[in-house]
């Protein structure tokens, strides 16, 4: 992303905040894994969406910026070079190459930033503390925004907390050109992973060999990471929704489902295709993705802005329901989730499940998934199709097209093994 994009989003945030605003956002740490050992840092999204720095380089790193009626001024609050810590944990970004990917001019070693925010404080010209305050449970553990919250009540209980995550969420819903550019580039690589696994292919092969073939085809085009962990199943595993395994074998007459996605420039791709590990289709096999494609093929024709976004679900799970019916699948009382265990418009960008504001219509410049799953445990197949839309002024861009989705396109690509 070009670092206007990003100081656009600040700009865009600024002039939602209250007059006389500190602004504080954290790049978050690197977890406690075990002894010693630590998880691989993944940078908090809001952070990297705002200031365009993202990696490991910016672990720890803090935006602070101060709103009052002459402007906004910003710092970034970095770890200073350290020789001999850079031995051990990689290189350090400079001053000079934070605000060339930044925009930020301001740049302290990190150990200032306590001072920096007392003094903001304590001056009398700030009322309000904006913080990007969310979890997905309330007894997730607190994070540094989270106890800067506490810690300003009690010790500065004149600034007003105030949760900026809403407006955050507002505008990463809807797309830059830039931003869609960078999710067509990874599904280019998310398309060359998923076809390679498919001309892998074969009864006996391990999950784990399915993986390996995926992780070469990304990494072989400079994506060290995928967007996501990714889901790869045989057989039994695949009614397991979120199954990470990888441990199944692959047996004659199984199917093989994936949710996967590579990440490009910051942006995920989230695609879920199944297969037959032979190459080929049996009747009933054929049957069941025929509905999901149908469905899938259904709801791109009819997607488009002012829809409600729980639409999507709904006339998804409605449709293929009918579909479900006339094979004599599903009895004419029973309801679509006995077999489609899960909803799938969840939006993509920043995050696999991007955090948007998920109670505006569809609009255009939204990208989020088309995922039909259909599980029937009684048969042995289970499987999900998923494609990212992107809605259009006057209707929707499937831009997972390119990869193989009909059978027919399926088993073509498979029989090049």
């Amino acid at each position: 992303m070009e670092r206007s994009f990003h100081e656009e989003n600040r700009r865009k945030l600024y002039d939602a905040l209250p007059e006389r605003s500190l602004f504080v956002c954290f790049a978050g740490q690197a977890l406690p894994q075990s002894a010693d050992a630590e998880y691989a840092y993944f940078a908090n999204r809001n952070f990297a969406y705002l200031s365009g720095l993202d990696g490991a380089e910016v672990r720890d790193f803090i935006l602070l910026a101060r709103k009052t009626d002459a402007g906004v001024e910003e710092t970034v609050f970095a770890l200073p070079p350290d020789p001999m810590a850079e031995r051990w944990t990689g290189r350090r970004l400079k001053p000079e190459e934070i605000t060339e990917r930044s925009g930020v001019t301001a740049v302290l070693p990190l150990g200032r930033f306590e001072t920096v925010f007392h003094a903001a404080a304590m001056s009398g010209q700030y009322r309000v503390l904006a913080l990007d305050l969310w979890k997905k449970d309330r007894k997730d553990p607190d994070t540094e925004a989270y106890r800067l919250a506490a810690q300003a009540g009690a010790d500065y209980p004149f600034l007003r907390v105030e949760n900026c995550h809403s407006q955050l969420c507002a505008q990463r819903t809807i797309k830059a050109p830039c931003e869609i550019e960078a999710m067509r580039k990874a599904m280019e690589i998310t398309k060359a992973g998923i076809e390679a696994m498919m001309r892998a292919s074969r009864p006996g092969m391990y999950e784990y060999e399915y993986k390996a073939a995926f992780d070469h085809a990304l990494t072989s085009r400079g994506v060290l990471v995928p967007a996501f962990p990714s889901i790869i199943a045989a057989g039994e595993n695949n009614f397991c929704i979120h199954y990470y395994s990888y441990t199944g074998q692959a047996m004659d007459g199984d199917m093989v489902l994936n949710d996967v996605g590579a990440a490009w420039d910051g942006m995920c791709t989230d695609v879920s295709r199944g297969w037959p590990c032979s190459g080929r289709f049996s009747p009933r096999q054929r049957q069941l993705y025929e509905c999901a494609y149908r469905t899938s093929q259904h709801m791109f024709s009819i997607i488009r802005p002012g829809m409600p976004m729980a639409d999507v679900d709904r006339l998804c799970h409605q449709y293929c329901g009918g579909l479900l019916r006339e094979i004599g699948l599903l009895g004419a009382d029973e309801a679509p989730e006995k077999y489609m265990w899960h909803g799938g418009a969840h939006h993509v960008g920043w995050d696999v499940h991007d955090q948007v504001d998920m109670t505006r219509p569809v609009a255009a410049g939204m990208v989020f998934c088309v995922d039909v799953g259909i599980y029937v445990e009684d048969w042995g197949i289970g499987f999900r199709l998923e494609d990212n839309c992107l809605v259009t002024e006057d209707g929707c861009v499937n831009l997972s097209a390119g990869i193989p989705r009909s059978a027919e396109e399926i088993e073509a690509v498979m029989a090049e093994n």
